[in-house]
């Protein structure tokens, strides 16, 4: 199952704009991560547990509300794998290398997606994809480019690792209908918090003020209402497209660490973002007969 990522029809074509935009408004939403994780001293685990469980109860209520029913099979389950190892990954990565590092090696997910639908699905990979690919790939390790540190070496696998699960999530996601990706994405956050909640009650982290607001804001916009916007978007986006929108939540970063940290961005970050831009622009005009990854 595919769909292209622009039709000609008039009605389709609106409706694939506006899931575009839905998936643009979700990666500004998980953009947010890094900056708030630094305002919870706890471990890694049960940050993730936590989070997962106020994004859970978000996704839940949106279920409910939209008349979803909860579908429990090898779809959902397998899309909650890949989705609750990402959430975990990207949040022990965070804690285990710099936030540059975990988001530039996360962003590994486009050449994975081309490498499972080719094993997997036997789908043919254009030359535009490919190119699109590499330059957005490009473009983003630019961006970071005087951020980048060396060590940090298990900190940099675990980052890769959430770069694999993800595009595992985007492939599977593309794959299945609307009702079981919302209770595959639920079944990502019920992993995710039965993970973290032994570390949580082992390592009692202290509750504060600013750390539950965090928290709160981490659950119900950047996981539970980013993933909301991920499932409907993806009803019209493919994998790849997908991931490449998604390509704006590493360039905000940055951004938000200028807004509330002061830190100005480089010539290498505004030449990177120019490049990330340029390549899904023309991709998106260019690339979009046919694009079935």
């Amino acid at each position: 199952m595919h769909t292209p990522f622009f039709h000609e029809t008039g009605d389709s074509m609106n409706k694939e704009r506006i899931a575009s935009w839905e998936m643009l408004l979700c990666a500004v939403l998980w953009s947010v991560a890094g900056i708030l994780f630094k305002l919870i001293p706890w471990n890694a685990f049960a940050i993730a547990g936590m989070r997962s469980l106020v994004a859970g109860v978000t996704i839940y209520i949106f279920m409910r509300l939209a008349g979803f029913s909860y579908v429990f099979n090898r779809n959902t389950v397998l899309t909650g794998i890949f989705s609750g190892c990402t959430y975990l990954c990207f949040t022990v990565a965070n804690k285990l290398t710099t936030s540059a590092n975990a988001i530039v090696l996360q962003f590994t997910s486009p050449m994975f997606i081309i490498l499972y639908s080719t094993l997997f699905f036997h789908k043919k990979i254009r030359k535009q994809d490919l190119t699109a690919v590499l330059c957005t790939m490009a473009g983003i390790a630019l961006f970071f480019f005087d951020q980048l540190e060396p060590g940090y070496i298990l900190g940099n696998f675990v980052a890769i690792a959430a770069g694999m699960f993800m595009a595992g999530m985007y492939v599977v996601v593309g794959e299945i209908g609307e009702e079981e990706r919302f209770s595959g994405i639920l079944n990502g956050q019920l992993l995710t918090f039965l993970a973290g909640l032994p570390f949580f009650l082992l390592t009692r982290p202290e509750i504060t003020r600013t750390a539950v607001l965090a928290l709160l804001v981490l659950g119900v916009f950047q996981l539970g209402l980013s993933y909301i916007l991920y499932v409907r978007a993806s009803k019209y986006c493919p994998p790849l497209a997908c991931c490449l929108l998604g390509a704006v939540e590493p360039l905000l970063n940055p951004l938000w660490v200028f807004l509330f940290d002061g830190e100005k961005p480089g010539v290498f970050a505004l030449l990177g973002a120019a490049v990330v831009i340029v390549s899904i622009t023309l991709w998106s005009i260019f690339g979009k007969e046919k694009q079935t990854v």
